[in-house]
């Protein structure tokens, strides 16, 4: 009994006494058999997130940032859903205080301790 379990489960078909009657084919895991992709399986938030990275955008912020100079001509650039955001700079490597102060949208805003230019981005949450 446990043997004839053992047979359907992997596609053969019994007959009385143990004779093959058929072999049917395996299924596919996938619409073009295997392993189905991230993409043919992600759902939901995942797959818009799949489908934005593949058009080159990068709608979380998953990468990291680009790197600016701070210049006046290549500010730092902040995103922000609103006219105005919050900002701490770490004016040099190693300290440990953080300098906050506001920015608003529009031109380029000076750190007021270190002179590192910001630059506030409207930015549309992706949901």
């Amino acid at each position: 009994m446990a043997s004839r379990l053992l047979l359907r489960a992997c596609g053969i078909s019994v007959m009385a006494r143990n004779r093959v009657l058929a072999r049917t084919g395996r299924r596919a895991m996938a619409s073009g058999g295997g392993i189905p992709t991230d993409e043919e399986q992600a759902a939901g938030l995942e797959r818009r997130v799949l489908q934005a990275l593949k058009k080159g955008k990068d709608p979380y912020s998953i990468f990291k940032p680009k790197e600016y100079a701070g210049t006046k001509e290549d500010p730092h650039i902040v995103p922000g859903i609103s006219d105005k955001r919050l900002v701490g700079c770490l004016c040099e490597e190693d300290n440990t205080a953080i300098v906050w102060f506001w920015l608003h949208e529009g031109n380029p805003q000076r750190c007021p301790s270190c002179g590192s230019y910001y630059k506030l981005i409207h930015h549309e949450l992706p949901h």
